[in-house]
C-alpha cells in the first residue's frame, strides 16, 4: 500500500510541475501573441475599443513597408546591428578568453592583483564610465563609426570571470599531456583547450550576441547618423513625443527580434550549460 500511495503521489506531483510549467510557458509567450498579432494589424485595428484576438485582416504588407520608410533606413539598421553583435561577440570570446585562461593557468606574480582589478570593475556603474568613455570615443573620431560602436565593448569583465571560473575547473591532466607533447601555453589553448570549451563558449557568446544586439543607450548616442543607427535606435524612431506609428512600430519590433529568437532557439541547450558551468566550485 505504500508503494502504491507513493506511486501516486510521484504523479500528482509531476501533474503538478507540468501544469505550473504549462502556466507559466503561456504568461511568457503572451508578449510574442502580442507582437505578432499587432505588427499584422493597421493601426486603428490595434487601437479599436472591441478587442480582437487575431487581426481582421492579415496585414504581411506592414512588414514590407518597414524597409520602404525613407526616414528610417530599416534595412541599414539590421545589418549594422548584424556587424556588431557578431565582431563584438567574437572580439569578447577571443579576449575575454584568452585573459581568463591566462588568469587561471598561466603562474605571474601579479596574477592575484590583475584578477581582483578586472574584478573591482564590475563594481563600478556603467553611468560613471560612460562620459567618459564618449569623450574618448570622440576625440579619437569615432562618432557615427562602426569603430565607435563596436570597439568599447570587446573585452567584458564579466565574461573574463566567467572564463576563469570554467578554466580553474578544466581538468589538468589534459594540459600536461599537450606540454608533453611540447605544446607551449599558447598552442595548448587553441589547440587543445578551445576545442573542449567549445559548449562554454558558445553559451557566453550567445549571451553576449544578445546583449550587443539589445544595447540602446550608447548606439543611440555614437550612431548620431541615420545609416549608423542599430535596430533599437531604429525602433526608437517610431515612437516620438510628436507621433507614434504602432503598426510600424510594431512590425520593426518583430523583424528585429526574429534574429535573437532563431539564435535563442537553436542554442537554449548551450545556455543552459553555460549558467550551470560558470565555475562556482572554482577558486
Amino acid at each position: 500500500m505504500a508503494i502504491v500511495r507513493n506511486s501516486r503521489a510521484d504523479h500528482v506531483s509531476a501533474a503538478l510541475r507540468y501544469a505550473a510549467l504549462a502556466v507559466l510557458a503561456l504568461v511568457f509567450l503572451v508578449p510574442f501573441y502580442l507582437l505578432v498579432r499587432n505588427a499584422l494589424m493597421s493601426e486603428p485595428e490595434i487601437t479599436a475599443p472591441d478587442w480582437a484576438w487575431l487581426p481582421p485582416s492579415w496585414r504581411f504588407s506592414n512588414l514590407v513597408d518597414v524597409f520602404r520608410d525613407p526616414a528610417v533606413p530599416m534595412g541599414r539598421a539590421l545589418l549594422n546591428s548584424v556587424i556588431i553583435a557578431v565582431v563584438q561577440t567574437l572580439g569578447v570570446l577571443v579576449l575575454s578568453g584568452m585573459a581568463g585562461y591566462g588568469l587561471a593557468r598561466i603562474p605571474y606574480r601579479w596574477s592575484g592583483l590583475v584578477f581582483w582589478l578586472i574584478t573591482a570593475t564590475l563594481l563600478i556603474p556603467a553611468a560613471i564610465t560612460f562620459v567618459p568613455s564618449f569623450v574618448l570615443v570622440s576625440t579619437l573620431g569615432w562618432i557615427s563609426t562602426l569603430r565607435g560602436l563596436i570597439i568599447p565593448g570587446l573585452f567584458q569583465a564579466l565574461s573574463t570571470f566567467l572564463f576563469r571560473q570554467f578554466f580553474l575547473g578544466f581538468p589538468k591532466e589534459i594540459e600536461e599531456a599537450a606540454f608533453l607533447d611540447g605544446l607551449s601555453w599558447w598552442g595548448t589553448f587553441w589547440r587543445v583547450v578551445v576545442p573542449n570549451s567549445l559548449g562554454f563558449a558558445s553559451a557566453i557568446g550567445t549571451i553576449t550576441f544578445i546583449g550587443s544586439w539589445n544595447a540602446f543607450l550608447w548606439p543611440l548616442v555614437i550612431g548620431r547618423d541615420a545609416q549608423s543607427w542599430t535596430v533599437q535606435v531604429a525602433l526608437s524612431t517610431f515612437l516620438t513625443a510628436q507621433s507614434i506609428n504602432l503598426s510600424s512600430l510594431f512590425a520593426a519590433a518583430l523583424i528585429g527580434i526574429l534574429p535573437l529568437l532563431a539564435m535563442f532557439l537553436l542554442l537554449q541547450r548551450w545556455i543552459v550549460e553555460g549558467v550551470e558551468r560558470t565555475g562556482i566550485g572554482g577558486e
